[in-house]
């Protein structure tokens, strides 16, 4: 049985960028108090003419070359995303046609901040059955648009931006050794945009209220769910591999709290230098965020052959999931 290598990364980052400083001028709030408490200091965020299509689309151009990945030799493209270009059809069937990406059945995954790893988790298993040998994983977000500016518990958080993976069936020990997802409906309305689809459709009224915004009414909850699920899922990717902490070289977590990451760091006993952090320049990204830091740990050299990779994602939904890949 095949393994599913990765074979290329790349990322899509929008030009513009929203400073601490520039949201002082939208909300009560200091680039002091956003950074002690999220560890952000900018974001990119969408200018007009870009939207999750176009940014998908530039971290695939970047995955593919990468790869030395011809599009037509793609057989499947998946788009994490829950701020798709469009309602339908999907943003994946944008891009193929972007890519010309003839051959290659196209399909968004929708598990907000752990839509990387679910996506991941898909392809892995087509992959492993035989069904598609090489595989288009792109996580791509443009939470701005989705973001409510005059709120300041939730502005300071989001950015935009892109980050895509190939994956391909190779044999040998590289590739993804496990993947493990897990997901808890009871608690839906934590992190959500209640507004914009069939239970709440778009009217006047939903936009004079900003329901068709990110809502997050407890952070403190998601905040302590958050780093006890993305721990759960690493040490269940650990077992399930029969490793130790000690045994993995890098660590590449959701990018959604410097806070989180940190209290993570603790409590799996990481030195810091093995967890890849960019959260200080794009902020919270979505299914964008783990890719995007993947591929520029892959850029900076800090990714080697033979590495354990341990990748850790939590979200709205809510959801989470891990998994570990020898590159």
């Amino acid at each position: 049985m095949e393994r599913s290598r990765i074979i290329g990364t790349g990322a899509g980052i929008p030009p513009r960028i929203l400073r601490n400083a520039d949201l002082e001028r939208l909300v009560e709030t200091t680039d002091e108090w956003i950074t002690s408490r999220t560890g952000i200091s900018e974001r990119r965020i969408c200018s007009p003419g870009e939207d999750t299509a176009t940014l998908a689309e530039a971290a695939a151009v970047q995955a593919l070359e990468a790869a030395a990945v011809d599009p037509m030799d793609l057989d499947l493209i998946l788009v994490a995303t829950i701020t798709p270009a469009l309602p339908f059809p999907a943003t994946a069937c944008l891009l193929q046609d972007r890519l010309h990406a003839r051959r290659a059945a196209a399909l968004d995954v929708s598990a907000a901040c752990s839509g990387f790893i679910y996506g991941l988790a898909i392809a892995d298993n087509f992959i492993r059955t035989g069904m598609y040998r090489t595989i288009l994983l792109v996580g791509a977000e443009t939470l701005s648009m989705i973001t409510d500016w005059r709120d300041r518990n939730t502005c300071v958080l989001f950015g935009d931006g892109a980050g895509a993976v190939v994956l391909q069936g190779q044999a040998g020990e590289a590739g993804v050794l496990s993947t493990h997802l897990y997901s808890d409906g009871t608690q839906w309305d934590l992190l959500v945009a209640p507004g914009g689809g069939s239970r709440c459709p778009m009217t006047s009224e939903v936009l004079e209220q900003r329901l068709n915004t990110i809502k997050m009414p407890n952070g403190n909850e998601v905040f302590r769910m958050a780093v006890r699920a993305m721990e759960d899922a690493c040490i269940a990717a650990l077992k399930h591999n029969r490793l130790e902490i000690s045994d993995v070289d890098l660590v590449v977590p959701h990018q959604a709290n410097s806070r989180i990451i940190q209290a993570l760091t603790h409590r799996l006993s990481l030195p810091p230098e093995k967890v890849v952090t960019n959260i200080v320049r794009f902020g919270n990204t979505s299914a964008a965020s783990v890719p995007l830091a993947l591929d520029e740990a892959v850029r900076a050299g800090k990714v080697h052959e033979g590495d354990l990779v341990l990748l850790v994602a939590f979200g709205g939904g809510l959801t989470w999931g891990s998994s570990v890949v020898r590159w």
